[in-house]
């Protein structure tokens, strides 16, 4: 894509907006269809319709939904920081959109190729946190300074047995760069890492379990930092109103939810490259290619989605005492157990 845009009109500042530009376009796009897919799926569980009116079956139910925000008067508190009130829901876009610059989504598409990119994905969307915070507390509203605390202590320990899942993967791959190892676990699903790798059989047949269960911890680690239910405490409506989010109205509040799915699609296609191939085909060599490895690499990304929304329509929201219990005396030994048992079989 890159190449092919230099070709087109050199290497200029408007071909780098470009290229900028197009993972906007990709996550606008996917939060329409992600929004419509919730939507249907918690109906369905529920035993109901839900949209059915805009559009065939209320397919244009989302755009109508936008456009309503669109021409949503835009409010702020008297009493707020208006200066960090404004600023916070761009904070925490930017944060869940800079990730996108590492993800590999082709063969031949990936934003920036970096030797280090899984630790800048986990590095830039840090910054989140510093968006919830600022909202919470220029808000100058008791409730969503409680869901902003909230939040914050639920994604800094949340992100400790992730990291411990994420460099479980690196030991066995060897690479930080997301690129190189999706291209590592092409010729065929059984060259995926929760599979091994390209591992000896003998190592394999030891390895496969603890992959498993790193699998496991990094997604359930993922559902808290994106705060879906189970792990939705920072919005608990029934304890905070709307959390951080409880004065904000109109597109700010529109962008909350867009950074919270783009984020969705991000720890999940981390997730497609760290353990399911990223663009690589689950084929040896069919349906391979450009176009083809980009496709497996957003039906992975969706399908991990697909089952984050099921959970969330599944299970009941967890008290704060048990959303860290679960993190630090649950997924964070589990993690080290795994990460050390790594070490040793990799050693031996």
């Amino acid at each position: 894509m890159e190449q092919f845009l230099k070709t087109l009109i050199g290497d200029t500042l408007l071909n780098h907006v470009i290229i900028a530009a197009l993972p906007l376009v990709f996550i606008l796009l996917y939060a329409l269809v992600a929004i419509y897919v919730e939507m249907k799926m918690a109906a369905h569980m529920q035993d109901r319709l839900a949209y059915m009116r805009t559009g065939w079956h209320g397919v244009l139910q989302p755009i109508a939904d936008m456009l309503k925000l669109l021409q949503k008067e835009d409010t702020i508190p008297a009493a707020a920081d208006r200066i960090f009130f404004i600023l916070a829901p761009y904070i925490v876009f930017v944060g869940s959109y800079a990730a996108f610059a590492a993800l590999p989504f082709g063969s031949s598409f990936i934003g920036s190729n970096l030797n280090i990119g899984i630790f800048y994905i986990v590095a830039i969307s840090s910054l989140v946190v510093v968006g919830i915070m600022m909202a919470g507390w220029s808000s100058n509203n008791k409730w969503s300074l409680f869901g902003a605390l909230r939040a914050a202590a639920q994604i800094i320990s949340y992100e400790i047995p992730s990291a411990f899942a994420i460099l479980g993967v690196v030991m066995i791959a060897g690479t930080m760069n997301l690129q190189e190892l999706s291209a590592a676990q092409t010729g065929g699903i059984q060259h995926w890492m929760i599979f091994g790798g390209t591992l000896s059989l003998m190592k394999k047949l030891i390895v496969i379990p603890v992959m498993l269960v790193l699998f496991v911890v990094y997604y359930v680690s993922s559902m808290a930092e994106v705060n879906r239910t189970p792990f939705d405490i920072p919005e608990a409506e029934s304890e905070l109103v709307q959390g951080y989010m409880t004065e904000y109205s109109g597109m700010k509040f529109a962008i909350f939810y867009l950074a919270e799915y783009a984020n969705l699609f991000a720890v999940s296609a981390i997730a497609t490259v760290l353990f399911f191939g990223g663009w690589a085909s689950p084929f040896a060599s069919a349906m391979t290619g450009p176009l083809w490895s980009t496709f497996w690499f957003v039906a992975k990304g969706m399908l991990l989605v697909c089952v984050n929304i099921w959970l969330r329509w599944t299970l009941p929201r967890l008290r704060v005492d048990q959303l860290m219990y679960v993190s630090w005396k649950v997924l964070t030994p589990f993690a080290f157990a795994c990460v050390l048992a790594l070490g040793l079989i990799l050693v031996w």
